[in-house]
């Protein structure tokens, strides 16, 4: 097959590495890719919210398969297009990604399909929010009602900052208060082709920029996979509770989830419940577990985008650990600060198994210095034979890196690799 994958992130690096390593893919390409992309594999320019433009170079590439990484092509309908242009492609259709565009949307079909989850008021104007943070309380946890890269959820103590970003977020769409849900947090990657889905390897992100979960929210800061704390019957309570009820439901509406379902779980001291759905690979989980896979990633994809999934081979999955930690640019995620230079990057992939992956990078110049181009730049994803080494080696890559200002949180699984059964 040749591959084209759409997007320009940690995540759509991982994506082409696994790809060129299975051997039924002869070719990788990339739009638009950034610049650790562009070192591997041809990268090609292209507006991620123009759906017609995505299908028209995947015809014009000659592309046997599409792989649309990121939420903002897959919420305009880029895989509906590629499709209709006769090119299977991974991705849900933009009806069906909305159980990541619309929260609501997302609420209203675990109700529907009986899945736990936390309880939420939808609320249209603020006193509709401060109604909502009384009968919740604190932890107060507000969310944007519509893609927010991540970034559009605030969980606080500080009643009047739980108001301003409601006030906030009401400019351009609704907003969720939630009640507060206790206990670790897991992330989970559903491969499915509408009717039949694989369970990946469950991984932990870290959303909040600074140690020890301080500050806001962000895309992520690191991950890590597995999970030696996590109960032995995790992915079959997921797959049974969550994952299966919201597949079928999502068929009985007439709108079938074909792609990456993610589902953010607590386990709360009530047992599972839902944070929220992603329709695309999480990032930076992403580069952990894929790092972890040991199975042909392209077939696996192709399976599910051509409804060929019932058909699959058991994943295989490696023993050794893997942790990812992002490096990202001052000021991130408020006003990440760009342009500064980055060296390093080719010392620390010279370390024994480490790997470089590119987000927030371009080359500038007439020497084509390689700068900060946004605002998560750089993750740097190590496996070991325990949490504990993998641990070591990525933050031993860190360390090799420079540019100006880097935001780097120390603490990307310390916790687990020290044996305690918490989240980040």
């Amino acid at each position: 097959m040749r591959v084209l994958v759409v997007g320009s992130g940690g995540r759509e690096h991982a994506l082409v590495r696994s790809l060129l390593a299975d051997p039924s893919v002869t070719e990788v390409l990339a739009a638009p890719g950034n610049a650790g992309i562009a070192d591997e594999v041809p990268v090609f320019g292209v507006d991620l919210s123009d759906a017609d433009a995505i299908a028209a170079l995947a015809v014009e590439l000659g592309a046997d398969f599409v792989v649309v990484g990121p939420e903002l092509p897959l919420s305009v309908g880029a895989a509906d297009a590629v499709r209709a242009a006769g090119i299977p492609c991974f991705g849900p259709s933009r009806e069906a990604a909305a159980i990541e565009g619309s929260k609501a949307f997302a609420k209203d079909i675990m109700a529907s399909a009986g899945v736990p989850t936390a309880l939420a008021h939808i609320c249209s104007d603020l006193a509709r929010v401060e109604h909502a943070l009384d009968e919740f309380g604190p932890p107060y946890v507000v969310k944007a009602d519509g893609l927010a890269a991540g970034k559009g959820v605030v969980v606080t103590n500080d009643r009047m900052v739980a108001i301003e970003h409601a006030r906030s977020a009401l400019i351009d769409a609704a907003v969720l208060v939630e009640e507060y849900l206790d206990g670790p947090e897991i992330s989970l990657f559903a491969v499915t082709d509408g009717i039949d889905l694989v369970v990946l390897a469950p991984a932990q992100d870290f959303k909040r920029v600074g140690a020890q979960d301080t500050g806001p929210n962000t895309g992520g800061m690191g991950a890590y996979s597995p999970l030696p704390w996590a109960p032995p019957d995790l992915i079959e309570v997921a797959r049974e509770r969550v994952l299966e009820p919201v597949i079928a439901e999502m068929a009985h509406r007439g709108t079938p989830f074909a792609g990456l379902l993610y589902a953010g779980l607590a386990l709360t001291s009530r047992g599972m419940r839902v944070i929220e759905f992603n329709a695309r690979f999480g990032d930076p989980e992403t580069q952990a577990v894929l790092a972890r896979l040991e199975s042909p990633l392209g077939e696996l994809l192709y399976a599910a985008a051509t409804g060929q999934l019932a058909q699959a081979e058991p994943l295989r999955w490696s023993k050794s650990a893997a942790v990812t930690v992002v490096m990202a640019a001052p000021g991130y995620p408020v006003a990440p600060a760009l342009g500064a230079a980055i060296t390093g990057t080719e010392a620390a992939k010279a370390l024994p198994d480490i790997a470089v992956l590119h987000a927030g990078t371009a080359r500038s110049g007439a020497d084509e210095q390689l700068v900060v181009a946004g605002g998560r730049v750089l993750s740097v994803t190590a496996t070991g034979t325990d949490l504990g080494q993998a641990r070591d080696r990525a933050y031993a890559g860190v360390e090799l890196i420079d540019f100006a200002g880097a935001v780097v949180r120390p603490d990307i699984a310390e916790r687990a690799a020290a044996g305690l059964i918490s989240g980040p």
